[in-house]
């Protein structure tokens, strides 16, 4: 879907660039006729502006479009190709499973509580939730602030605690 979007995008923004460079080019050679005929000098930088507005222009497409795609495209061939036996998984079509063994371009999932197994292919798995919650585990937690790791801040919270303690006692 996202490919098409794309290949859409890159369509429309060429058939722009083209016709905005044919449109600049005719009022580009108007113009120069003009000043050629007044000051008798052509003026050969008004030809070159729409071709370096079109690079400019696919240059930013690029950038703003393609790139972050092939990046997400990459990541997901990764991490699909990375799966291991036991993680749990979930599918395009929204089936979650557990995976019993893998193959070269297929993986054999286990699924629902009287543990129906199937057979899928790689590039259908489209999460795994085992891997995203070993990311959650690593990385830091943020749960104080950086000047109160580094007994900077007073923390309230502590001293609100001992006051309760103490006036439960």
């Amino acid at each position: 879907m996202s490919k098409r979007i794309t290949k859409l995008l890159v369509t429309v923004a060429s058939a722009a660039a083209v016709s905005s460079a044919s449109a600049m080019t005719a009022f580009a050679e108007e113009a120069a006729e003009g000043a050629a005929n007044a000051a008798q000098q052509p003026n050969a930088s008004l030809g070159f502006t729409p071709f370096v507005l079109m690079i400019v222009m696919f240059v930013g497409l690029y950038f703003v479009a393609i790139r972050p795609q092939k990046k997400r495209d990459q990541e997901m061939k990764e991490m699909q190709n990375s799966v291991q036996v036991g993680d749990e998984i979930v599918t395009n079509g929204g089936i979650v499973g557990i995976i019993v063994r893998t193959g070269e371009d297929t993986v054999v999932i286990e699924t629902g509580g009287e543990r129906n197994k199937m057979r899928i292919k790689t590039w259908a798995i489209s999460e795994n939730i085992t891997a995203a919650e070993r990311a959650k585990e690593a990385a830091p937690k943020k749960s104080e602030s950086p000047l109160a790791l580094g007994g900077v801040a007073d923390d309230d919270s502590k001293k609100s605690k001992k006051k309760k303690k103490n006036s439960d006692e």
